[in-house]
């Protein structure tokens, strides 16, 4: 069975920094597309960044998220800088099975975590 494990979410103040890991289980990625999403409260799920051989991010996090992968530890990562109250949200890693271009639409992915919370104080 496939699945995905997010971990690394918690509190911190603004400017503060967090690194986001995503463990893949059950399946090797490496020929995957792998993202990350969120939601805020009220809010609808969105794009926050993705990766094959390159990189895509959300304009609201370009300069200050990063992410990367793994292949070996089948692994990848958020790292989050200069994080802002607005970056509150629940963050989702997600799988999406072959392509070559790390798309920001969420449909596309074919597996999904469960998420792991995120909270930024001012």
């Amino acid at each position: 069975q496939v699945h995905l494990v997010e971990s690394g979410g918690g509190l911190v103040q603004a400017g503060g920094s967090l690194r986001l890991s995503c463990a893949a289980f059950g399946r090797t990625f490496s020929t995957d597309i792998l993202g990350w999403f969120r939601q805020a409260p009220g809010k609808e799920r969105e794009f926050v960044a993705a990766i094959y051989a390159t990189t895509n991010y959300a304009d609201s996090v370009k300069g200050r998220f990063t992410i990367s992968r793994e292949n070996a530890k089948n692994m990848v990562y958020l790292q989050m800088n200069n994080l802002k109250p607005d970056d509150t949200a629940v963050y989702y890693c997600a799988a999406r099975r072959g392509g070559l271009i790390p798309t920001p639409v969420m449909g596309e992915y074919d597996y999904w975590g469960q998420g792991t919370q995120v909270t930024v104080s001012s």
